[in-house]
């Protein structure tokens, strides 16, 4: 198993590896042309020359992350490399010397397992949330909770780990 940051010829395997999460409702659907976009966000698995596993960490502010899209193929779940990619992730957000990851999560065991907390109201102060509402990102304003984008009906958790 190899970890490393992923290339734009990975793109189409990160769309591959994330197809059965955005079938189940688990991860958001995102074009092609988005991976290409996010894709030094992400680091991959290789096992056997194959990406077999993904994580992307996207920074929002200049203290705080998102990890996004952390999927490992139904060939090798189980086998801890979701682990590795989120530790990897983690590792690359104390390179940025960040303070804080956010995800928003049904993994709530295995995010809890990492450090994370599930979290209610805001993480991030009042003017940096207002800075953070020019976006365009959809992830951010989400992660915003702002009602344009939409209420979270899915059930899904928001957990932050302080690193």
């Amino acid at each position: 198993m190899q970890l490393r940051y992923a290339r734009p010829a990975d793109a189409r395997e990160i769309a591959r590896i994330t197809k059965p999460y955005i079938e189940r409702k688990i991860l958001v659907d995102k074009q092609l042309i988005t991976y290409f976009e996010d894709i030094q966000e992400f680091i991959v698995a290789e096992k056997d020359g194959e990406v077999v596993a993904c994580g992307a960490l996207h920074v929002l502010w200049d203290d705080i992350a998102e990890v996004r899209t952390l999927a490992v193929s139904d060939a090798v779940r189980g086998q801890g490399i979701g682990s590795l990619i989120l530790e990897a992730l983690i590792e690359r957000a104390r390179y940025l010397e960040l303070e804080r990851i956010f995800c928003l999560t049904f993994e709530v065991d295995f995010f809890a397992r990492h450090g994370f907390e599930a979290f209610e109201g805001m993480a991030v102060g009042v003017d940096v949330y207002e800075k953070m509402l020019n976006t365009h990102d959809d992830g951010v304003r989400e992660f915003l909770e702002l009602a344009s984008v939409k209420p979270n009906t899915l059930g899904n958790t928001r957990m932050l780990l302080q690193l």
